[in-house]
């Protein structure tokens, strides 16, 4: 069984880059925390994909140290069992408005320790985004082949985006698990709004709504979502 030693080694690369840019200094040990919440949304689209046939849960668990952050965010859906998601991701913000970082798809049901490019369970991807008054701009590249996780290695995927107070619009295009032909292609386009539910003077429930339309799958979705 052959193992993805190329990947492996870019995979230690970035993390090594990643962790060598935090400085914990004493302004930087003040802000360590640690963070846990999820989302109940009535269908889980990910750039223009659909995943699973109804409402998930999207639970997270979060370490952050200044500007750095490492965690594990999921997606489990509430009627189908098939439809489960279990990342883990590393990131670092500069203060300039640049973040690096590098997640792990893994899928519940495939092999947790199968690293092989014959079935692997886990596609290794490097993230990196730019935001400035209100405008951002996204890169994302898959770094290897595993099967498990969906992924032939290269894919690729770019978003740009722009943010006013409670309305973010995107339009983002990839290729290889992206799009119906793996040939690159715009397949996310849509709008968020983002509000607040006043329950009481103390608390207010976060609520989200999205219209996304897949150019490449010529499907149209909306959806919503609440978090705790």
């Amino acid at each position: 069984m052959k193992v993805f030693t190329s990947s492996r080694r870019a995979f230690v690369i970035v993390l090594a880059f990643i962790v060598g840019s935090v400085n914990l200094n004493a302004q930087d040990e003040s802000s360590v925390s640690f963070d846990a919440g999820a989302d109940l949304v009535s269908n889980y689209i990910f750039r223009g994909v659909k995943f699973g046939t109804g409402p998930a849960v999207q639970p997270y668990v979060e370490f952050s140290a200044g500007n750095f952050s490492i965690g594990s965010w999921g997606s489990f859906g509430v009627t189908d069992n098939e439809a489960a998601e279990a990342d883990f991701y590393l990131s670092y913000g500069f203060d300039f408005g640049l973040s690096l970082g590098l997640t792990d798809y893994y899928y519940p049901g495939t092999p947790f320790s199968d690293f092989s490019t014959a079935s692997g369970s886990h596609g290794f991807e490097i993230n990196a985004g730019y935001e400035i008054s209100g405008f951002s701009i996204g890169a994302n590249y898959m770094l290897n082949e595993a099967p498990g996780a969906g992924t032939a290695g290269g894919d690729m995927y770019f978003e740009l985006g722009y943010g006013f107070e409670s309305v973010s619009l995107f339009v983002g295009g990839g290729d290889g698990w992206h799009t119906s032909d793996g040939e690159f292609a715009l397949c996310n386009i849509g709008l968020t709004v983002s509000k607040e539910i006043e329950i009481t003077e103390k608390f207010s429930l976060p609520l989200s709504g999205s219209m996304i339309f897949n150019p490449d799958s010529d499907q149209y979705y909306v959806v919503v979502g609440v978090s705790f």
